[in-house]
């Protein structure tokens, strides 16, 4: 029976749990607190606590995994996964796959042409320059160790729960507009399908962007995800004179659009949601079916 652990059982994460376990597959892996182990016990996923600065304190809990997906993000001293159990990980006798999700962040700021995954690394922000260093100390120990790894550059994550339908009915949805400038994104079952295909299919070393095929300005979705709510959108508003934390400022320092033609040649991919429309739709759909 195969075993997933999951380094931080965040959203995707537990997306992926849920898709697995329906298959028979034992699911466990990390949380940040006792309080929310305790929640995922209550719904058959072994966790135990996981923090940046120390290890598991129990190692053995790895035992008889055999695939391992890190979403944990990367520290100034780098990824705590590698840290404190890239010995453990390595012994590991029947370990099949990795899964490594990083961020198209790594590319930084491309002017709005295309890139793709042999594409040069310059992050702009630090967040982005933790990762290329978290890949490459991922890539270092695969060659040394020969592990099974497999780097994925996740654009922009919405779905259920966590999408502009949600920041809408939130009232704090905002539609900045800065002519030209596009963001990626990636419906977290999509993210899902490219997880299970690398599964069935894996190649040790590759390195995938996972995004759609529609680059957007964020005011377009605000404005489809009202458009489908019935409501009226907020009104557009100037990237120079909006008031963001520097957070969301950042974001806005990168302009990019990502090639996602290898999912689709290498992994035999079809995305669900292809683009933000579909994605929304879907999303309402769901949500009036009660699923």
């Amino acid at each position: 029976m195969p075993r997933l652990f999951c380094f931080g059982l965040g959203y995707t994460a537990r997306r992926l749990a849920a898709a697995l376990s329906g298959e028979g597959w034992r699911i466990a892996g990390t949380c940040r607190t006792a309080d929310a182990c305790t929640a995922l016990s209550h719904r058959g996923i072994d966790a135990w606590p996981f923090e940046t600065g120390r290890p598991l304190d129990d190692a053995g809990v790895l035992g008889g995994t055999t695939h391992i997906l890190v979403s944990t993000p990367p520290g100034a001293a780098g990824d705590p996964v590698l840290a404190h159990h890239a010995e453990d990980i390595a012994a590991l006798p029947g370990l099949q796959w990795i899964g490594y999700l990083s961020s198209t962040s790594v590319y930084g700021d491309t002017g709005g042409r295309r890139v793709g995954e042999d594409a040069p690394c310059a992050a702009t922000s630090e967040r982005g320059r933790r990762r290329i260093a978290a890949e490459a100390a991922w890539q270092a120990r695969r060659r040394g160790d020969r592990l099974p790894l497999h780097v994925f550059r996740l654009a922009g994550i919405y779905g259920p729960g966590r999408s502009a339908l949600d920041q809408v009915r939130a009232g704090t949805a905002r539609r900045i507009d800065k002519p030209g400038h596009l963001f990626s994104r990636i419906h977290v079952d999509d993210i899902v399908a490219v997880l299970r295909a690398s599964m069935a299919r894996p190649d040790p070393g590759a390195v995938y962007n996972v995004c759609d095929d529609e680059p957007a300005p964020t005011a377009d979705v605000v404005a489809h995800a009202c458009a489908l709510l019935g409501i009226a959108p907020p009104p557009l508003v100037p990237f120079a004179e909006a008031e963001l934390s520097p957070m969301a400022r950042s974001f806005y320092a990168d302009n990019r659009r990502l090639r996602n033609d290898r999912i689709r040649k290498e992994l035999g991919v079809t995305l669900e949601f292809p683009d933000y429309r579909a994605g929304l739709r879907g999303i309402l759909a769901a949500e009036r079916r009660g699923t």
